[in-house]
């Protein structure tokens, strides 16, 4: 036993030598370009503080474009805490990339320009390491709309500010959080994700409908067991492969697999059932593991999602669509509008995705615009993008940002338990 804990220590020990020379490398290589402090009026107004490694870079790519628009009007930085996150991001990023690795760097950076506002997508522990300078404004813009428990987290109260999708955020929040001002401390901006036009990177064969199937993983504790692709996965894209009626975008969550050995062998399967299929199919079946979200959004006909962001970026589209059932009875699935007004798919209708999806290509849902407006308020082309900026701009003017609820009320019901389950039988039926 005493062999063994010597050996772990040492272990220990040369993967923090290693991790520090790699530190030093970094810093030896990079350090003029990535820790840059711009003066007088080129000093950063706002940032986006990113402490997490490249595995959740998901998180941040989908603001690139919001906030090239906000750099238009006021300098924009993003602040990275990570080294190998730091030169990644480098290389991709449209926006300056300023490395802080310990606090002594992130109060130095800080005291060194005149920043209004900091914005945060998601909840690592790091990112009170920011939240102590009084200054700024801190909001947390997260990295998507959904219904997951992770949306309402008791650790948004530490933010002066939560920028939200809509009004179901603002219910989400108010039935959740004790002791916080729903009204005075969210700012609804819709989804300015929307406004942005994404190249397409792969070619599609336009005879045959798309289907988008993105699952989410299988996340990192019952309550947020989720993802479909054990449970619905390899029967949905059987069906859909077998019909050989449609192309099939395949977009896995990033973290897939990552807990969960089984999940990861699941994702292998399909992408070999892609590779298998390509040269003797006319229709189109993409595994795509490319960086951008959001052309997906326009090149699928219809959707097949999980309980996850995604559904709710493809809801603000009007297209159909399809949300799988969890089939774990620990996973927190609420009562929300979306859940119970859009179609389910449960496990057991997996091997019918190809009845199922021409079924609702010819269905118009009528609620759908109410549905959207609830959950992202004014989506014509440009307003979600316009209110993301306006509202950034008001904090760094130091201007009260607008709180109105952009809803009207009574738009939309939400049900009670027993009409929950009834709609739910009646949409899985």
């Amino acid at each position: 036993m005493k062999v063994l804990n010597t050996v772990a220590r040492v272990a220990t020990y040369a993967k923090k030598r290693y991790v520090a020379q790699q530190h030093r490398k970094f810093i030896d290589n990079h350090a003029a370009e990535l820790r840059a402090t711009p003066t007088g009026e080129s000093r950063y107004a706002v940032a986006l503080h990113f402490a997490d490694d490249m595995v959740n870079a998901y998180q941040i790519r989908q603001w690139y474009e919001p906030l090239k628009n906000l750099a238009q009007h006021v300098p924009v930085v993003i602040i990275v805490r990570q080294p190998e996150a730091a030169v990644a991001l480098h290389k991709e990023c449209p926006l300056p990339i300023h490395f802080a690795p310990t606090i002594e760097a992130l109060e130095q950076f800080t005291e060194s320009q005149d920043l209004r506002l900091v914005l945060y997508v998601n909840q690592n522990i790091r990112n009170f390491q920011m939240m102590r300078f009084n200054s700024p404004n801190h909001v947390f813009i997260c990295h998507g709309e959904s219904d997951k428990a992770y949306m309402w987290s008791n650790q948004l109260k530490a933010y002066d500010y939560v920028f939200s999708a809509g009004q179901a955020a603002r219910d989400r929040l108010t039935e959740h959080l004790r002791n916080f001002d729903v009204m005075d401390r969210t700012v609804l901006i819709g989804r300015p994700q929307i406004d942005v036009q994404y190249p397409v990177p792969y070619k599609i064969n336009h005879d045959y409908p798309t289907v988008l199937y993105a699952p989410t993983w299988e996340g990192d504790r019952p309550s947020m067991a989720y993802g479909s692709v054990l449970s619905h996965g390899e029967q949905l894209v059987d069906a859909l492969q077998n019909d050989g009626g449609f192309n099939i975008i395949f977009r896995p969550h990033p973290r897939s697999g990552m807990n969960s050995h089984a999940y990861g062998q699941a994702l292998e399967r399909i992408r070999n059932k892609f590779e298998s299929s390509a040269a003797s199919s006319t229709a189109k079946y993409i595994y795509d593991e490319s960086a951008q979200w959001g052309w997906q959004w326009s090149a699928a006909d219809i959707c097949i999602t999980d309980i996850s962001a995604v559904a709710y970026d493809y809801l603000a589209t009007g297209k159909p669509m399809f949300i799988t059932e969890p089939v774990s009875r620990e996973a927190t699935v609420e009562d929300s509008l979306a859940l119970t007004k859009l179609p389910a798919m449960p496990a057991d209708e997996a091997a019918n995705a190809a009845q199922l999806v021409r079924s609702a290509l010819k269905t118009v849902n009528k609620e759908s615009r109410a549905l959207v407006h609830h959950y992202f308020g004014d989506v014509t082309p440009g307003a979600s993008m316009k209110r993301f900026i306006d509202e950034c701009l008001n904090l760094v003017k130091g201007t009260t940002p607008n709180k109105s609820p952009g809803h009207q009320p009574g738009s939309l019901k939400v049900h009670s338990k027993s009409e929950t389950e009834s709609e739910h039988t009646r949409k899985t039926a």
